[in-house]
């Protein structure tokens, strides 16, 4: 849980007055600039760094593992990123079966239509913003090394968890591509998902992509006709915080409402994450508020997702 101690700062006229900052583990550290006394969110776990020096500003539970819904498909596009010789341009044929696996799911999808030809990059766009889980088995699928499409998804796994132990995430685990648990070991924590979101960060397009509140994208389909698509992003943060640049929302039964938040403001980057949160969106301005020292969080409206858009 998340503790404060009292610190002082002289002002101009020598007065003393007392601020707070966060007591973490492994020290102390001092308030942001102008804030009060750190937050308290709703999250079963939450963590906040500064993007720029990976230091710690907020922490609650930071090293629990839970569950983590859709915020797995960050790891999902880090893999796919760190590709050698990636082509984001390649074309890649959408399968049946990955239209059959959201059905019998029930799970966000990007309507991604049999037979179009999509490229990686607007892979990422739909699996990042709807949160589409056929998005998500169509870049396993591709990414993935074997015979069926089985044993492509299994292997493309196998790659995150690889990934996780070179990005030196100790108690993070996939058994998924999307957060649809197969054997209830997809977990992470709140430190460990924000180092990965810090990492998937440093890539320009996953950056571009997250930002983006709606996207159109243009596909070619199995009879050599255009296809229209358009994604909104499930991240209500954007276009509602000022800054807001990402990243990932996620949502699911055992994982409750998740979120990967990051924003800018001036020359300081936050990036932070709220697992289990029924106000996370909220809670993540209360954070960044703190972290920025501001206080705009009472005043957000939230945008609104029209009506058909996927919910995450």
């Amino acid at each position: 849980m998340t503790t404060v101690i009292q610190g002082v700062r002289l002002r101009r006229t020598a007065a003393v007055v007392a601020t707070t900052g966060a007591v973490l583990a492994g020290g102390v550290l001092s308030a942001p600039a102008h804030a009060a006394t750190a937050p308290s969110v709703s999250a079963k776990g939450a963590f906040m760094l500064d993007n720029a020096t990976g230091s710690t500003l907020y922490s609650k539970y930071a090293d629990t593992k839970r569950p983590m819904a859709s915020t797995t498909k960050v790891m999902t596009a880090r893999v796919v990123l760190s590709t050698p010789d990636l082509n984001l341009d390649r074309k890649v044929t959408i399968k049946q079966a990955y239209r059959d696996y959201v059905t019998a799911k029930g799970a966000s999808t990007a309507d991604l239509k049999t037979g179009d030809k999509v490229t990686v990059r607007q892979l990422l766009h739909a699996m990042m913003l709807p949160s589409g889980c056929d998005a998500a088995m169509a870049l396993a699928d591709t990414f993935g090394t074997g015979t069926t499409v089985s044993a492509r998804t299994k292997s493309f796994i196998s790659k995150m968890n690889s990934k996780a132990v070179a990005l030196n995430l100790t108690n993070t685990h996939f058994d998924s591509f999307d957060g649809i648990s197969t054997q209830n070991t997809n977990y992470t924590t709140p430190r460990d998902l924000a180092k990965l979101a810090r990492s998937a960060m440093k890539y320009s397009t996953f950056r571009g992509i997250v930002k983006k509140t709606k996207t159109v994208q243009y596909a070619t389909t199995s009879t050599g006709g255009t296809r229209t698509y358009t994604w909104y992003n499930t991240n209500k943060l954007l276009g509602s915080y000022s800054g807001a640049i990402g990243v990932k929302t996620g949502t699911n039964t055992p994982a409750g409402p998740c979120l990967v938040f990051a924003a800018t403001r001036g020359d300081k980057t936050v990036i932070g994450v709220l697992l289990n949160d029924q106000y996370r969106y909220t809670d993540a301005a209360k954070l960044m508020d703190y972290a920025f020292g501001t206080s705009t969080a009472t005043t957000m409206q939230l945008r609104t997702l029209p009506a058909g858009a996927q919910r995450d």
